[in-house]
This record gives C-alpha cells, sequence and structure tokens, in this order.
C-alpha cells in the first residue's frame, strides 16, 4: 500500500510548495499542466502507477480536474481499481464506496471548479477582445515580416518552389500557404 501524491499547477511560474506539505509520500508526481483536459502526461502516468491498496492524495479537488464530468471520470477509474482517493483541502476521501452525501460534496465542488474554469476563459476572451479593439496584437508574434511576406511571394511569381522557401525562411509549409493566400 503506498501513498501516492499528485501535484498541478497551470504554468510553469507558479510554485507547487504548499500543495501536500508536511504528507509523507512514497512517490509524488508534480505536473505544470492546464487542467482543461484529461490529456496530462503526468497524470496518466500517475493513474497508470497506482495500484489496489493505494492512495491517491491531491490537495483540492481542482487540481484533479476542473472539468465534473472528468473528475468523475478519474475517480471512477481510480476507484474502480481500488485505489483510495483523498483530497486535502476539502477533508474529503473517496473508496468507491456509495456515500451519498460526499458525492454531493464532490459534485457540488467540482461544477464550481468547472465554472471558475468558464469564467476565467470568459474574462481571457473579453480582455482579448478590448486589447484587438485598441488595436493590440495578441498571441504570437508574426513569423515573418512584411517585407519577407513580399519577398516570397515575388518569388513565387517568379516560379520559386514554395517547399524550397518554407525551408529556406523557416516555416512550414502549411504557414507559407496561409501566408500567401492573404
Amino acid at each position: 500500500m503506498a501513498h501516492v501524491g499528485y501535484i498541478r499547477v497551470s504554468t510553469v511560474d507558479q510554485n507547487t510548495d504548499r500543495q501536500l506539505d508536511g504528507v509523507e509520500l512514497a512517490h509524488v508526481y508534480e505536473e505544470k499542466a492546464s487542467a482543461a483536459t484529461t490529456k496530462r502526461p503526468v497524470l496518466e502516468e500517475c493513474l497508470r502507477f497506482v495500484r489496489k491498496g493505494d492512495t491517491l492524495h491531491v490537495h483540492s479537488i481542482d487540481r484533479l480536474a476542473r472539468n465534473l464530468g472528468d473528475l468523475l471520470s478519474i475517480l471512477k477509474t481510480l476507484t474502480g481499481k481500488g485505489v483510495a482517493v483523498e483530497f486535502h483541502k476539502e477533508r474529503l476521501t473517496f473508496t468507491g464506496q456509495n456515500n451519498p452525501f460526499q458525492t454531493l460534496q464532490l459534485q457540488i465542488i467540482g461544477a464550481v471548479a468547472q465554472f471558475e474554469r468558464e469564467i476565467i476563459k470568459e474574462r481571457q476572451r473579453e480582455g482579448i477582445a478590448k486589447a484587438q479593439a485598441k488595436g493590440k496584437h495578441c498571441g504570437r508574434k508574426p513569423t515573418l515580416t512584411p517585407e519577407q511576406i513580399q519577398e516570397i511571394k515575388d518569388k513565387v511569381a517568379a516560379g520559386a518552389e514554395k517547399k524550397a522557401l518554407a525551408q529556406e525562411y523557416g516555416v512550414s509549409r502549411q504557414t507559407l500557404y496561409r501566408m500567401l493566400a492573404t
């Protein structure tokens, strides 16, 4: 029976020190990735590692998932393997045994985590729209300068091979074709 920890933050500049501080763990899986999806390499590795009789320790419910459906699916997978899941902040432990009150608490907290994620996404969309309305560029900087784009267009018009131009300018062919379409 092993005590395993799963620690997650959304970005590489965030600190994980406070999560599961003081909990004695045999293995710790630490991830710096968004919980928008369950397709997280460290989470997947952790799920493969845990065995019947193990306990997976997680700081809080939203560290495991920010989507209620994902949360319930992960818990079902774990408890189905005989793994107990302990959420320290909420002081909840799930073993697969039917406990209606605990299930209600989990669903409410999971729904709040999902709601928070949706609010964050909405604020982000609003911020991007306002910045764009002010003429600010959002997202990645353009790969090619307007001068380079014109050079490429001139070379294509003169018969240059697109594949060679993509290599010369260090862009994918898809980027080159998209740029030529503008």
